[in-house]
This record gives C-alpha cells, sequence and structure tokens, in this order.
C-alpha cells in the first residue's frame, strides 16, 4: 500500500471537522488532485445509507451492538471502495473519524470492551491502520457546550447523549494516544480554530515531507 492515510479524531465537539475542512483549503492549491478528503460512517454511497441508519433519531431502539456492527461494516465498504483505491494510486486521504472512534465510542462510551470492539474492526479492515492520526484533545465540559451551540440540523442520535457516555469516550481517546505514540499526534483543541489548523496543517506537512 502506498499514498498517506491520515485520519482526524476526537470527542464530539472537538472541532476536528471544522479544522479539517480550513486545512483542506490550505492543502489544496498544493497536492491538487492527489488529495482526498472523505469521512466515517459514510464516505461511499453503500457506505453513507448505512450512516443514515446509525444517525437517524428515530432509531433510538437500537442496540449497542447492532451499533458497533453497522460502524464496521460501513468501514470496510468505505475503506475497499475508496480510501483503498486512493493510495493504490498514491494519493493523500485525509479521513474524518476511523477505527479509534469505534474503540472510543462503542468500546468505551457503549461499554462493549474496547478490544472486543477493536478485533471486530480488525476484521472490517484487515489490519489498515493510518499511519498518521491527528487527535483533537479537548475537555468533555468543552465539547459538551459546543455541541449545544450547534444548529438543530447539525446533530444527530449520537449527540443526544449523557455527560458520563462522552467522559468514556474521552477517557478512552486519551489511552489511545498515549498507547500508540508512534501514531497519533495530540493537538490542544481548546485554541483557536485558526491555531489548530495551523498546528494541523503543520504536522502533516512534515509528515508528508
Amino acid at each position: 500500500m502506498s499514498g498517506h492515510f491520515i485520519t482526524f479524531e476526537g470527542n464530539d465537539g472537538a472541532g476536528k471537522t471544522t479544522v479539517l475542512n480550513q486545512v483542506v483549503d490550505r492543502l489544496q492549491p498544493q497536492l491538487w488532485d492527489q488529495l482526498v478528503v472523505t469521512r466515517e460512517p459514510g464516505g461511499d454511497p453503500i457506505a453513507e445509507k448505512i450512516r443514515n441508519l446509525i444517525v437517524d433519531e428515530q432509531n433510538e431502539a437500537m442496540d449497542a451492538r447492532t451499533e458497533a456492527l453497522l460502524f464496521a461494516a460501513a468501514r470496510r465498504q468505505h475503506l475497499e471502495q475508496k480510501v483503498l483505491p486512493a493510495l493504490a494510486q498514491e494519493r493523500v486521504v485525509l479521513c474524518d473519524r476511523y477505527v479509534d472512534s469505534s474503540v472510543a465510542y462503542q468500546g468505551a462510551g457503549r461499554q462493549l470492551g474496547e478490544q472486543k470492539v477493536l478485533e471486530l474492526n480488525q476484521f472490517a479492515t484487515n489490519g489498515v491502520l493510518p499511519e498518521l492520526t491527528i487527535y483533537f484533545a479537548v475537555p468533555v465540559a468543552v465539547g459538551l457546550e459546543r455541541i449545544e451551540h450547534r444548529d438543530e440540523h447539525s446533530t444527530n442520535r449520537l449527540d443526544r447523549e449523557q455527560r458520563d457516555f462522552y467522559v468514556r469516550v474521552h477517557d478512552a481517546y486519551e489511552r489511545l494516544a498515549q498507547a500508540h505514540p508512534e501514531r497519533i499526534v495530540r493537538v490542544d483543541a481548546t485554541q483557536s480554530v485558526t491555531t489548530v489548523t495551523n498546528q494541523v496543517l503543520a504536522i502533516i506537512m512534515q509528515h508528508l515531507k
């Protein structure tokens, strides 16, 4: 596998998607058609349909294991149809969320077990991992405050959890960052969007050298 696979991770409200969009605006003139920007769940027509099932607020009765399996299914489809072909073409893939999200949200947040969810996703991805993950670290209180100020149309079923859920997710991300320093770079996402964007851009450019 050639190319570069870079993922953006963090609690809801960390600001990673906002920063990703700004980073793309800055990178696009330099990388042109080398750059592929995508997200999970989604990024592929079939995976987007699975995403709609996951985030639909009418699906409150969704079982935690069902949710984890749907994420893994969407991930496999997205990886096979979009990420791997792009990497084979030696392109730079920036992905908003990947396996770490499932470990944190379903493994810790839903309390299914981080190792079990990791193993499920290792099967789904056949062990494909990003070479670089940028972790947007914010205290739970900051993330929740940002979620509260979102437009109603930009929230979904997964934004309706209780504080304890987000604490478990946050703690899982911190454990992942500590366990995988060779891959995960921690960025203080409480700083201004401009500051965080500049830091993330510098990290990516250094990695691509």
